[in-house]
């Protein structure tokens, strides 16, 4: 099979090129071999790892979580158990995302309905917005 450029690599997988150079660089995706101009040539298990580590990114998963993710998914560390528990993390963080939005969600709803719309020389989304943060 002809290696992969970057280019088709990332067309393949739908990642851009500087992230597929990044993910090289922080050590996510093991660099390809070099052609003899000096190109990358990335083989078919480049394609499916960018893939996984896209899907994970879509989800969520941040670097160290996708990094712990990878290793395990290796044949000779596979646990379902530490899977699960990476997973199981992430998911009690989207929760708390999710409860913090819903509470932004509240107070600007609350504070739109507060705004006529108005020429007025207060208004209640700027004013809001001006307040100090509250601990």
């Amino acid at each position: 099979m002809r290696p992969f450029t970057i280019g088709r690599l990332a067309a393949a997988t739908g990642v851009n090129l500087e992230t597929v150079r990044y993910y090289e660089r922080i050590g996510l995706m093991p660099k390809p071999a070099r052609a003899a101009s000096g190109h990358r040539a990335y083989q078919k298990e480049h394609i499916q790892r960018l893939a996984f580590i896209r899907r994970a990114r879509e989800l969520g998963f941040g670097i160290e979580q996708i990094r712990a993710l990878l290793d395990l998914a290796e044949p000779s560390r596979a646990s379902c158990a530490e899977v699960r528990e990476v997973a199981r993390s992430h998911l009690a963080e989207v929760r708390t995302r999710l409860a913090d939005l819903a509470r932004l969600e509240s107070v600007l709803a609350e504070t739109i309905a507060r705004c006529s719309g108005d020429l007025a020389p207060s208004c209640p989304v700027l004013d809001m917005l001006a307040e100090p943060k509250r601990a």
